[in-house]
């Protein structure tokens, strides 16, 4: 069941039973996102960072986001943020109708539904905000996160051949979008 408190707050129920609440991140939420993204990077798949922000920088990109009009929030089970989900707008004028999407959930939450709900989410947030594109990259090596997008209506824009090096592997990176209109 998705109970909405507000605009910004989502609470549902696992796959697993229990409640997950996405809520937009705040500063506390720093030490747990960054030993999360630890945590990820350790895993050496997924992510594209090589390593996780500091406490201070992580925080005061948090205060950026929420000034700057962008969406940043977490996904908290058991009090404990288990992903997060972004969207960056275009930060000059002739871009600022687009954003860029992020996310990732620590191993241990996925297949629990949180990325659909995540998508959910960003969609709604999106429309609210007046978004004309969406847009992502997914590794083909992830083809779990490939095929949400797609049946979320996300189309193949273009493929980053051997974009990136992953576990001895070069791995292909593909371009996604989403537009909120009809082409």
């Amino acid at each position: 069941m998705l109970t909405m408190e507000n605009k910004e707050v989502v609470t549902f129920e696992s796959k697993d039973g229990r409640e997950v609440t996405i809520r937009p991140a705040e500063g506390k939420d720093a030490v747990q996102i960054t030993t999360a993204v630890k945590e990820i990077i350790d895993a050496g798949e997924f992510i594209q960072k090589d390593q996780p922000r500091t406490l201070e920088e992580e925080i005061e990109f948090i205060n950026h986001v929420k000034q700057n009009g962008h969406m940043y929030v977490v996904a908290e089970v058991e009090g404990k943020v288990v992903g997060i989900a972004r969207v960056l707008r275009g930060e000059i004028h002739m871009k600022r109708h687009t954003g860029l999407f992020r996310t990732w959930i620590v191993s241990q939450a996925q297949g629990m539904g949180i990325g659909k709900q995540f998508m959910e989410y960003t969609l709604n947030w999106c429309r609210r905000n007046e978004l004309r594109k969406l847009c992502l990259t997914v590794f083909a090596s992830n083809p779990v996160a490939f095929e949400l997008y797609k049946k979320v209506g996300f189309k193949e824009e273009g493929i980053y051949k051997e974009q990136a090096y992953i576990n001895g592997e070069y791995i292909d990176e593909i371009f996604m979008s989403l537009f909120f209109y009809e082409r």
